[in-house]
């Protein structure tokens, strides 16, 4: 078997033919498989014959934008993305978390930040190698069960009448959060730091909605993810 094929593989997605090379030779080097595209329709090209562990996805690409692209993909893949963009602002990065973006990275930025970035999303949601996590995970249900809807904490998978449900990275973290200490009420500064990549409460509340979407029968009125008013958010079973 090729040594290479267990290194994770990245898919660069930027119109910028000097950036996408730059970032195929450096993310190389350091350690990773690169695939590369020049717009959101050769993306697709690749996702339909290739597997990728993560997408670094420019947001202004002629034609189709990085936006468009990743609220598209979000319907049916579940692949962590981090965006890099120009647009700073917290309305842009909100805008990108509605549309199940796991992170983002401002344009200029530097080589190592890009991959310290990378790293921590391929991490995220992965429960520590340790002595005290092992105990607790003992200790807690490997599926929690509420209304028709399965989380498996261990997998990350959410399945609905045994039909899975797509989740993005930051979606899988929140229900490990949740379905971990399901009926306790947390906080927003909790959630925050279960999420990472440097979410602010406004953001979790975006991810909270986008979640409800997927796991209530209504999502205007929450039957199990629900709201407790100035304290955060529980999940309950009934």
């Amino acid at each position: 078997m090729d040594a290479s094929s267990d290194k994770p593989h990245i898919l660069v997605v930027d119109d910028d033919t000097r950036l996408r090379e730059l970032l195929k030779s450096f993310l190389s080097r350091n350690d990773f498989r690169v695939t590369t595209a020049a717009s959101a329709a050769e993306a697709r090209q690749r996702l339909d014959s290739l597997d990728f562990d993560l997408i670094v996805l420019d947001v202004m690409m002629p034609g189709e934008t990085g936006l468009e692209f990743a609220g598209e993909l979000r319907r049916t893949d579940d692949v962590p993305i981090l965006m890099l963009t120009a647009m700073v602002e917290t309305k842009d990065r909100i805008a990108g978390l509605e549309k199940g973006v796991d992170d983002y990275l401002g344009k200029p930025f530097e080589p190592r930040e890009l991959l310290l970035r990378i790293q921590s999303v391929l991490r995220r949601g992965r429960p520590p190698a340790t002595a005290a996590a092992a105990a607790a995970a003992a200790e807690t249900p490997r599926q929690v069960t509420f209304g028709p809807m399965q989380f498996d904490l261990e997998l990350g998978e959410l399945t609905d009448k045994g039909k899975r449900v797509a989740l993005t990275d930051a979606e899988i973290a929140l229900m490990r959060a949740f379905t971990g200490r399901i009926g306790e009420v947390l906080s927003r500064d909790t959630l925050c730091k279960t999420v990472g990549a440097n979410v602010n409460e406004r953001a979790i509340d975006v991810q909270v909605t986008r979640l409800r979407r997927k796991i209530e029968p209504d999502p205007s009125f929450p039957r199990y993810l629900r709201t407790v008013r100035g304290q955060g958010y529980r999940l309950v079973d009934a």
